[in-house]
């Protein structure tokens, strides 16, 4: 079994490398015995797409246009898979394998493992290490939603997606259509930053509200895709870190670690609550609902109602 698979590949890997043209899933079944001898339709496309993504996963850069007339097809250009020699320093090779650690508590560990292993084929220095600890600190990116994988995807093939996304102050989720950019982990949480087909505008998406699956469409992106620099200031200006004012809140005493480290200033009330000064900023009501019973805001009066409006629509589930 595993040799008839590694056939069904490489016959798929050259069927994609040795076309001047996209070709379509209908083409490469007739093109791959092994396609030929699938029981049914659905047998095949689930065969199909397991491979493409198999042979994704191995490097292969397989590219999907859709045609005049609607039809999508694949193809893998020579140019986009063919790498100039790698030379890697005993500190390029360190960062590699630090960026490699980070992902070992998401799906990504073993992609980012079969890359080292590959990097070390191409010419990385035997005497180095990669995995070797360079610090007391060993950092995580823990990932648990599972809209984040698909996401990922997404944004690699520049795919446009469909999901249903709750936002804090509404009841149910709502259908959302997105030209998603990137993904960005900040305080923990992940986000996509994307264009909002429906609002005609870039938006921002916290992945633990999209709920259900998240569907791939076919097409182009309408809108342009900004540099990864002015994504990561639309997630940080979008997740509260950018802020141009302060509100007062009061905090129940013990509890809010992460609000106090932020404080302007700490003022003790007695009857155990204090008043805090702490930046306001887009975000801060979302991230002020998270504490609960233990958090009251004071003023502004627009940052209270938001968070009036947050926990009345928890309330109502």
């Amino acid at each position: 079994m595993a040799i008839a698979k590694a056939e069904r590949l490489m016959n798929l890997a050259l069927c994609l490398l040795g076309t001047r043209r996209p070709l379509s899933k209908r083409e490469l079944r007739e093109s791959i015995e092994a396609y030929l001898e699938a029981g049914s339709d659905d047998s095949f496309n689930r065969m199909f797409e397991r491979d493409k993504d198999d042979l994704r996963e191995l490097g292969l850069v397989i590219e999907t246009v859709e045609s005049l007339d609607g039809e999508v097809g694949y193809l893998a250009r020579r140019d986009s898979n063919r790498l100039p020699p790698i030379t890697l320093d005993a500190e390029e090779a360190a960062a590699l394998g630090l960026a490699a650690k980070v992902w070992q508590q998401a799906r990504l560990a073993g992609a980012a493992s079969g890359a080292l292993q590959k990097l070390r084929a191409a010419g990385l220095p035997e005497d180095v290490d990669p995995y070797e600890a360079h610090g007391a600190l060993e950092p995580r990116i823990p990932v648990h939603e599972a809209a984040f994988e698909p996401l990922m995807l997404a944004c690699r093939d520049r795919r446009p997606v469909v999901f249903d996304y709750r936002k804090a102050t509404a009841a149910r989720p709502e259908p959302r259509q997105v030209e998603p950019w990137a993904l960005e982990c900040w305080r923990g949480h992940w986000y996509l930053a994307g264009f909002d087909r429906d609002r005609g505008a870039e938006r921002v998406f916290r992945l633990s509200r999209i709920t259900g699956r998240v569907r791939a469409r076919s097409g182009r992106y309408s809108a342009p895709v900004p540099d990864v620099v002015t994504v990561r200031e639309t997630v940080a200006s979008w997740a509260g870190e950018i802020a141009d004012r302060t509100a007062r809140i009061r905090l129940r005493s013990g509890s809010g670690f992460p609000l106090r480290a932020k404080a302007v200033s700490v003022r003790e009330l007695g009857d155990g609550w204090d008043e805090l000064e702490i930046p306001y900023g887009h975000g801060l009501d979302a991230w002020l609902v998270e504490f609960g019973p233990d958090v009251v805001v004071l003023e502004p009066a627009e940052l209270r109602a938001d968070v009036v409006d947050r926990l009345r629509a928890v309330a109502k589930g």
